[in-house]
């Protein structure tokens, strides 16, 4: 018997009176729900730079605070469960501002009737996690609701690090010239949870990528430590709608256009083949441990060789340089010579995998 499945495709409608699955996308319907209601409600100087994470000053001391739920669907997936992903997604979120993790908070939105045993499971992925990472749980919250009104588990995490001295990244800061790098092969988070959840076999197993990128991060930062540490400008984890995504976010936060070339970016066969076969474009997809930097010309080198000195960068590539010309886009040149925009999508091609 074949095997059927379901992608989500949200109506690509800008203005509309009910919450669509694609709005939590990291697409345009994200960014208009941002805009339209969450901007205009919590008006702050910090929300408005519209990083990963907020960083501020507290008696002389920089910390970096974010928050973060997750609804992945499966629990349990190839490479992770939902309480390793909480950690590694929050710490990840710190360590694109350059943070290293401290404390994290824990809350959970458990289903009644959830068996006991898979909680467990969660909870001890969760600890083995924060201790992996150097983070540890302080606090939390656990809310039960009725059968029927959740899925199993939802988790909060929100986590503070520590911010090193001089260093100041943010989307706005990347300026024409300056390089774009990837640390590593795309897609295969959503690929190995769309395979799980759909059941769908592939000639070759598909794993998550989900890890913590804190000491990528840190080793990133200690090649320019000699120089400046401005010379990395910013980094973004491609999660919610992929590369594609987080690459429009900071060519439209800087006012530059971004061009990428697509034979150096690094993609698994295994799945490219299978975006191919399911009619998904790879550069949408999410990852849960990878980033993407955009990285001073001068610096460009020395930070390529230290990330791929690293366990979590040895894939990494130079893919890509940003520009003035076409503000605000992202743009790429094909594998026949063409160029086409690389626009943020309407919808949502793989919900709840993160």
């Amino acid at each position: 018997m074949a095997t059927t499945f379901s992608l989500s495709c949200p109506i690509p409608l800008q203005l509309t009176d009910r919450i669509l699955l694609g709005h939590g996308s990291g697409g345009k319907l994200s960014a208009a729900l941002l805009s339209d209601i969450f901007f205009r409600a919590f008006q702050s100087p910090v929300l408005a730079r519209m990083d990963d994470q907020a960083v501020f000053e507290i008696s002389g001391t920089r910390l970096a605070f974010t928050t973060d739920t997750f609804v992945v669907k499966p629990l349990f997936f190839p490479g992770g469960d939902i309480g390793s992903l909480a950690v590694h997604g929050t710490v990840n979120d710190l360590a694109m501002g350059g943070a290293e993790p401290l404390y994290l908070s824990a809350g959970f939105i458990l289903e009644e009737g959830l068996d006991m045993d898979v909680l467990r499971r969660v909870a001890a992925s969760m600890a083995h996690a924060a201790q992996a990472s150097g983070a540890e749980i302080v606090t939390g919250d656990t809310k039960v609701v009725e059968k029927g009104c959740g899925d199993g588990i939802f988790i909060n995490t929100t986590g503070i690090g520590l911010v090193r001295k001089g260093v100041n990244l943010s989307a706005a800061n990347a300026s024409p010239g300056d390089r774009v790098i990837v640390s590593g092969m795309l897609g295969d988070h959503g690929m190995a949870i769309l395979s799980e959840r759909e059941g769908i076999g592939f000639d070759t197993s598909i794993v998550s990528d989900s890890a913590p990128l804190h000491t990528l991060v840190r080793t990133m930062l200690d090649a320019t430590a000699g120089t400046s540490l401005s010379a990395i400008r910013c980094m973004r984890d491609p999660t919610r709608g992929g590369l594609a995504s987080s690459l429009n976010e900071i060519a439209a936060s800087a006012g530059v256009g971004i061009e990428l070339t697509e034979t150096a970016i690094p993609i698994r066969e295994e799945v490219r083949g299978a975006c191919e076969m399911l009619g998904l474009d790879p550069l949408y997809v999410a990852n849960e441990g990878k980033l993407v930097a955009i990285v001073a010309p001068e610096a460009a080198d020395a930070v390529l060789a230290a990330m791929l000195s690293h366990p979590l960068g040895a894939d990494a590539r130079l893919i890509g340089t940003v520009r003035a010309k076409h503000p605000g886009l992202v743009t790429i040149r094909t594998v026949f010579g063409t160029t086409r925009i690389v626009d943020m999508l309407s919808g949502d091609q793989l919900p709840r995998i993160c």
